[in-house]
């Protein structure tokens, strides 16, 4: 029992000696107002931290098409998907990717779908029904510039980043530069 303590305490004299010298090891070739600003950057940076995006797919490269859910696949639909009033767009922001080469579902070649998403309920006026909209964004190109919409109907302060749709949502995918951005129809929205 007196060698265990013995030994804790010659562990102890060695972690005090070696913080001590790599204390005095730091201080000789540093200054007070230089180490003070560093712990300064360390500790705003450390309060940054959960503001980081978070990669929230799975292990697979791109996401998988989405299946139809609760018969959504044959949804009446009608208007101009390159115009900003087409009731897909309730709470979209970004260029649509029905003017920059793609679909409504579709990323224009060169592009890849990001692995996060933004949504928002939006009303069919074909059919009377309200749905729920994945936005995802279109990621890999520079920005297409063209059919640029802005809709936020019932869009509230934001909270929480994951429902805002002014946030670029590329930050899931293999690159960071912004393209245009999808509508797909996840399903109906039950109340």
């Amino acid at each position: 029992m007196k060698d265990r303590q013995e030994l804790i305490k010659q562990l102890i004299k060695d972690i005090d000696a070696q913080t001590t010298g790599a204390i005095r090891f730091i201080a000789g070739r540093t200054s007070r107002r230089s180490f003070i600003g560093r712990i300064g950057v360390f500790m705003a940076g450390m309060g940054a931290l959960p503001v980081l995006p978070m990669l929230r797919a799975s292990a697979q490269s791109a996401p998988a098409p989405l299946a139809p859910v609760n018969g959504v696949a044959d949804i009446e639909e009608m208007g101009d998907v390159t115009s900003c009033d087409y009731w897909r767009y309730c709470a979209f922001s970004g260029s649509l990717c029905s003017c920059c080469g793609g679909t409504l579902t579709q990323c224009p070649p060169g592009s890849d779908t990001a692995t996060v998403a933004w949504v928002g309920s939006c009303h069919n006026p074909t059919d009377g029904r309200n749905y729920l909209i994945s936005y995802n964004d279109c990621c890999g190109k520079s920005s297409c510039g063209s059919c640029g919409c802005h809709r936020s109907e019932g869009d509230r302060p934001v909270y929480l980043t994951s429902k805002s749709n002014s946030v670029l949502w590329c930050f899931g995918a293999n690159s960071h530069a912004y393209h245009c951005t999808l509508s797909l129809v996840l399903g109906p929205a039950e109340a």
